[in-house]
């Protein structure tokens, strides 16, 4: 069965999410400490060796115009970076507010700010790949 996982890639950080093996439901993995793109993408193929995604969704930090600066630049090098290194799809998703329905979800679930931060990330990919799961054709 297909499994997918989704990035939310920020400055310092890359949450990442994956579904189950139904591509039902998506779940928190890890958040990866940012090291630049070439290492960045050995920590995730070890996580795909893991894994076995068959599709890479990678959040795009749009502008509020749908503009492109250097925060959806550094998503999208990491997205074409995972692709080559693996042969696998990568389909872009735009994550504006991501971060923030995953912070008030974290907080109507009474978690406290410093356990939050540890996992912020994790929450804004599982935001990003609910919305790709929702919007996609369904057989």
């Amino acid at each position: 069965m297909p499994r997918i996982m989704a990035l939310d890639v920020g400055t310092k950080t890359i949450g990442v999410a994956a579904t189950d093996p139904l591509a039902m439901f998506s779940q928190p993995i890890c958040t990866i400490a940012r090291k630049g793109v070439a290492k960045d993408t050995l920590a995730l193929l070890e996580l795909f060796k893991k894994w076995e995604p068959t599709l890479v969704v990678v959040g795009m930090p749009y502008e509020l115009d749908g503009t492109e600066e250097r925060s959806a630049r550094l998503a999208r090098q990491i997205g074409e970076a995972v692709a080559e290194a693996t042969g696998l799809p990568v389909e872009y998703m735009d994550e504006r507010f991501t971060s923030v329905m995953a912070e008030r979800s974290l907080i109507r679930a009474d978690m406290s700010r410093a356990k939050r931060k540890k996992v912020i990330d994790q929450a804004a990919a599982m935001e990003i790949l609910d919305s790709w799961l929702a919007q996609r054709p369904r057989p």
